[in-house]
């Protein structure tokens, strides 16, 4: 892995050692071949990578094999990082893109329960948990019949630690684009969640 335009084929990144350091300064060492900075990379950001593609996808395998087509794009294009955005939106805008091309002509499933199985929870006690769980599969269901691009915007903007200006630049939209559609899968998340209420 000491030369980045090498093709690695089925090199799998995981988290090493390496020292700490800012992240354009983790870029510059990744771009020099320095793969305990590609570990520290990994570390910081392979989670909400993985986070973000798996809710667009809902396959965990695929999700995982995107993410690691992501990691290696930075791997190869470390250099062509030019500061005009924030690491974490530009590695994000990858797996956008990595995901895109993927999932290009093939139809988008929704989260699977067994990603949701896996995400942590938390509660006092039992009783809370059982409560908490309910209303987590209740939002759970609803969020699974929202469309993709409504999925993937509360993503951005709940779980990947984006601002909306980073989620503009990451969609490639207006940041008035990004609140329109924010507000369009909130309208449509609560829509949802009203009429399974009165279902009852």
């Amino acid at each position: 892995m000491n030369n980045p335009d090498r093709d690695t084929g089925g090199t799998t990144f995981t988290a090493g050692g390496g020292g700490a350091c800012d992240a354009d300064g983790l870029l510059r060492r990744i771009g020099r071949g320095d793969e305990s900075a590609m570990a520290a990379f990994y570390r910081e950001h392979g989670r909400v990578v993985l986070a973000q593609v798996l809710l667009v996808t809902g396959e965990r395998a695929l999700a995982e094999e995107i993410t690691q087509d992501t990691m290696l794009a930075v791997w190869r294009g470390a250099d062509s990082f030019r500061g005009e955005s924030s690491v974490r939106s530009w590695v994000i805008a990858i797996a956008r893109r990595q995901t895109r091309d993927r999932l290009r002509g093939r139809r988008l499933r929704l989260v699977d329960d067994t990603f949701l199985a896996e995400q942590p929870s938390s509660g006092p006690g039992p009783e809370a948990t059982a409560l908490d769980r309910a209303e987590l599969a209740e939002v759970t269901n609803a969020i699974r019949e929202l469309p993709a691009s409504h999925r993937e915007v509360l993503g951005l903007v709940f779980s990947s630690g984006l601002s909306l200006p980073e989620v503009a630049g990451v969609l490639e939209v207006p940041v008035g684009t990004v609140k329109s559609r924010l507000s369009a899968a909130r309208a449509a998340l609560s829509r949802i969640l009203t009429e399974k209420g009165q279902s009852r």
